[in-house]
């Protein structure tokens, strides 16, 4: 964390960090020296006013520096960097000429799909193409369509790095590079894929590392990427959006699934996003909602591309009524209207729940996040209250809460697990500090014969000796 923080500070005078004050100050997207074919596609969707980060952002990126930007997921860091991207690669567009001029690198096949229909929505009058390229999905398919000829490619690593070793794409003409939720990147191990597509990049390339928050692992891999790089920090990392209401509900563990129905049900949730740490968790929480009457479907890992599109194209058209998915299946989903998030569980790493959290409340919408605590998660809740700098407030309903709270000490999950050594082979045995006044001599094999021989009864020795007389004779 000190290093984290030295790095904080020899980018100090780089650094841009917005007050509430600036970011409540609404700027118009047309002051931020956004082409009109950009800006009419911006109109279409409905944008024209930017956001915090997107004013901080934009200009940032048409200076052509590297940057390393955090805030709040649900800001609008997708367009602060994709359309700074689509003018530059228009205004310098040679017709009939498309070949990768930028790669977009995403965490799943989820948020990569969404990543490349905003580039298609806000580049719908510009002469660029682009195209998604995931893992599960045809890879002959993808290779004609890059053969073809794309100016932008949004891509997940593993599937990025196949196409390259099998020569279906050349990257020597990259102008820029862009790692989307770099965190996940890095919790989900693709990291030395994309130390892979590095050595593939040209060394002259604009370099824009985006996170929701900025931890040591983050620094690590801006360290490898970056020169030089501008800060740009909405709110401080850890923050979540101040639109989202939060609530934690104490219940004992064998009870989570029975109080899960009973608050969708009994307040009448009619599009909620649950979130649970295994996969296994999701089928069965999937499973159960649905015996509940509650109409359910679930995308974790272990689900096929089309199921998981499936899924989420029906949750999001309200055909579905509530969404179980795993924290890596979900990352970086932007749900319209999403009012409800539900955590079945606590996250295994601490920052996800803020990801989670933040599929709720976007874009200056009021969210409410509802997170499910058994006693064993009590530890686990206290790091997200100091990763967030305040307590979460607790709410106990009748017949669920726990009637004790088990008082938990350091990380340990079971409270009745107590110390019962030293050492992981139990207490060591102390060793006597005696010490002779003479240094001994090393023992060898030849003084365990002297002191048997000494132990012989002297007439045994002459017998021996007698029988070996005789037998020489």
């Amino acid at each position: 964390m000190a290093n984290l923080c030295c790095w904080y500070l020899k980018l100090e005078e780089e650094k841009i960090y917005m007050s509430r004050e600036q970011q409540e100050n609404n700027t118009s997207l047309a002051t931020l020296g956004l082409d009109e074919k950009i800006l009419k596609a911006l109109k279409d969707k409905g944008y024209e006013s930017a956001t915090p980060i997107q004013k901080a952002l934009i200009p940032v990126m048409f200076t052509r520096r590297d940057i390393m930007a955090g805030a709040q997921t649900g800001t609008g860091k997708t367009a602060g960097f994709t359309l700074p991207i689509l003018q530059e690669l228009s205004r310098n567009f040679v017709e009939g000429q498309h070949y990768p001029k930028a790669v977009i690198i995403v965490p799943t096949r989820e948020l990569a799909k969404q990543v490349e229909a905003s580039v298609e929505a806000y580049g719908k009058y510009l002469p660029l193409k682009s195209i998604v390229l995931f893992g599960g999905a045809n890879l002959t398919s993808q290779a004609n369509r890059l053969k073809a000829g794309v100016d932008i490619i949004v891509a997940t690593s593993g599937r990025l790095l196949e196409h390259i070793n099998q020569k279906n794409v050349n990257l020597d003409s990259v102008d820029y590079l862009v790692l989307d939720e770099a965190d996940t990147i890095l919790d989900m191990g693709f990291v030395h894929e994309v130390s892979k597509i590095l050595t593939f990049l040209p060394e002259r390339r604009q370099n824009v590392l985006i996170s929701a928050t900025l931890t040591g692992s983050v620094k690590r891999l801006a360290d490898q990427i970056l020169s030089k790089p501008k800060l740009i920090e909405v709110d401080s990392m850890g923050t979540s959006a101040s639109s989202v209401t939060q609530v934690v509900y104490p219940v004992e563990k064998e009870k989570k699934m029975e109080l899960l129905s009973y608050l969708i049900g009994s307040r009448n949730y009619q599009h909620v996003l649950v979130f649970v740490r295994k996969k296994e968790v999701a089928d069965e929480v999937a499973k159960e909602l649905n015996l509940s009457g509650l109409k359910t479907a679930v995308i974790h890992g272990g689900k096929s591309s089309g199921e998981r599109s499936r899924a989420l194209e029906g949750f999001k058209e309200a055909k579905i009524r509530v969404l179980v998915a795993t924290d890596i299946a979900a990352r970086g989903l932007d749900i319209p209207n999403l009012a409800v998030v539900m955590n079945y569980d606590i996250p295994h790493v601490t920052g996800d729940y803020i990801h989670r959290i933040g599929r709720t409340g976007r874009a200056g919408a009021k969210g409410l996040a509802i997170t499910l605590i058994s006693p064993l998660e009590m530890v686990a809740l206290k790091d997200v209250e100091k990763l967030m700098g305040k307590a979460i407030p607790q709410e106990k309903l009748e017949g669920y809460a726990p009637t004790v709270i088990v008082t938990q000490k350091g990380a340990r999950k079971n409270p009745k697990e107590h110390k019962a050594a030293d050492g992981a082979f139990g207490k060591k045995k102390k060793k006597s500090t005696t010490f002779s006044s003479t240094k001994k001599r090393k023992t060898t094999k030849r003084d365990g014969f002297k002191v048997y021989d000494a132990a012989k009864p002297k007439d045994d020795k002459k017998s021996k000796n007698n029988k070996r007389g005789r037998g020489r004779k």
